[in-house]
């Protein structure tokens, strides 16, 4: 494994983002949990889709961090950091670009 240098905390990042999908996917779940509450939060749309933004922009300090780690570590030269940044760091969050850039990436991690 490469990189290092923040002690793969990119990771974590990363794990808080799939926990936010988690969140939206059960938000409508009428389901009773162990405890006998309702899985689902029922937040408004515009609730959900700051969620969604939340999700997208944390993956993106994510790939953010992996290209800085690799740098400082040694495993990419300045180039080849450049580069991959333009190619592997997702941009900023709109409507339009979430959809289309999480099913391109299939939430892979970082």
């Amino acid at each position: 494994m490469s990189g290092g240098h923040f002690q793969y905390q990119q990771y974590r990042i990363e794990d808080i983002a799939k926990d936010i999908d988690e969140l939206i996917g059960s938000n409508n779940d009428h389901s009773k949990n162990e405890w006998g509450d309702t899985r689902g939060r029922n937040y408004p749309p515009e609730v959900i889709e700051k969620f969604r933004e939340t999700a997208h922009t944390l993956r993106q300090a994510a790939e953010m961090a992996q290209r800085v780690d690799w740098l400082v570590s040694c495993d990419d030269g300045e180039d080849s950091f450049l580069r991959r940044w333009e190619k592997e760091v997702r941009p900023y969050y709109t409507k339009n670009n979430q959809t289309t850039k999480e099913n391109e990436r299939g939430n892979k991690r970082v």
